[in-house]
Order: C-alpha cells, then sequence, then structure tokens
C-alpha cells in the first residue's frame, strides 16, 4: 500500500508542478517553436521512441535541433554537423526538453527519474538493471543527466561517439539509474529539481 500511495503522490506532484508551469512556459515554447520553424525547414517538435516504465515504447517530444531527416546516429556529440543554429543554443540550454511537459501529462514521463532511452541502447543494459530501472516512468531530469550535462562535449573528444557513450557513459547512468530506484523520494525529487535549475542557469 505504501509504495501506491508513494506512486500517487508522485504523480499528483509532477501533475500540480507541470500545470502550474504551463502558463509561464506556454509562450517561451510557442516563441521556440516559431524560432525553430524559421531557422530551418521541417517540424517543429521532434518525436522518437523511447522505453518507458515496464518496456512499453511511448514517443518522446523534443524541439528539434536537427536538420530534418538528417539521419545518422542515436549519440550527437558537439559540433556534430546535423545540429541547426537554434538547436546547438537550445540543447546548450537545455531547453529542447521543454516540449516534456506533454509527457508528463500524458503520464509517459515524470518530472524526475532515469532518463529513457531508445530501445536500441535499454536493449544493453543487464536483464535485472533494466527490469529495476523500467520499473518507474522516465523523468525529464534526474542526477545522471545534471552529472551528464555536457555529454556531448565529452563525446565530442571521442574518434567514436557511440562506443564511448555505450562503454563509459551507459554504466555510469545505470548506476545512477539504480541508485534513484533504491532511494527515490518527494524530497529529493524536489532537490534534484532545485538542482537541475541552478545547473541550467550557471
Amino acid at each position: 500500500m505504501g509504495s501506491v500511495m508513494a506512486r500517487a503522490a508522485k504523480r499528483a506532484m509532477d501533475l500540480g508542478l507541470t500545470l502550474a508551469a504551463l502558463p509561464l512556459v506556454l509562450p517561451l515554447m510557442a516563441a521556440i517553436a516559431l524560432w525553430v520553424r524559421l531557422d530551418s525547414s521541417g517540424p517543429a517538435l521532434f518525436r522518437q521512441p523511447r522505453v518507458g516504465r515496464g518496456g512499453r515504447l511511448f514517443r518522446i517530444h523534443k524541439f528539434r535541433t536537427m536538420r530534418a531527416q538528417g539521419g545518422g546516429p542515436q549519440v550527437t556529440a558537439a559540433g556534430d554537423a546535423r545540429i541547426t543554429r537554434a538547436g546547438r543554443w537550445l540543447r546548450r540550454t537545455k531547453l529542447d526538453e521543454l516540449p516534456q511537459l506533454i509527457d508528463v501529462l500524458a503520464g509517459d514521463m515524470s518530472l524526475v527519474g532515469p532518463r529513457p532511452e531508445v530501445p536500441r541502447y535499454m536493449a544493453l543494459y543487464p536483464d535485472e538493471a533494466r527490469r529495476l530501472i523500467l520499473s518507474v516512468r522516465p523523468g525529464i531530469t534526474d542526477r545522471a543527466a545534471i552529472e551528464f550535462r555536457d555529454e556531448e562535449r565529452l563525446l565530442a573528444d571521442s574518434g567514436d561517439p557511440e562506443t564511448t557513450y555505450v562503454e563509459r557513459i551507459m554504466p555510469v547512468k545505470q548506476r545512477y539509474y539504480l541508485d534513484y530506484v533504491a532511494s527515490h523520494s518527494m524530497a529529493g525529487d524536489v532537490c534534484i529539481l532545485f538542482d537541475t535549475l541552478r545547473a541550467v542557469l550557471k
């Protein structure tokens, strides 16, 4: 019963904070969407399959930061030629993640939780780790997202960004995700949200 109550309280916090933030962020989101459309041809939003709670696939929302029909690897290093002018700024400030508030309202994501992976990379996690990580809703932010805020710069220094991501970054993220699943709390989520805001504003 306690876990059910905790999940309900977490969901209530997600909905309450998201609905409270929407009047403030909707004008900003509208301006960003217009900028993305004017900066390069293609839609304002980018959608991509990700693995959600229980292994269910959903389509995550982001502002498009790459040229439409760009193709290429699923990890992105700083300086990637596919990134648009607007996209460089959006990725640096993390404002490309704002449309994920839609995913929070839909129940596919939480404000705080392990970042959702694409199916290809989630399949590389050990079975037990994958089961535990997917026992909670994925989040817009978490400790791993704060720690790897400059992930694209780290990948840019690698001759093989995808191998670097899989062999060096994913194992560290896995530890953060498992720690979160084992010990998350409402107070902890609030701390992560404040730490994320501080990191973004630096």
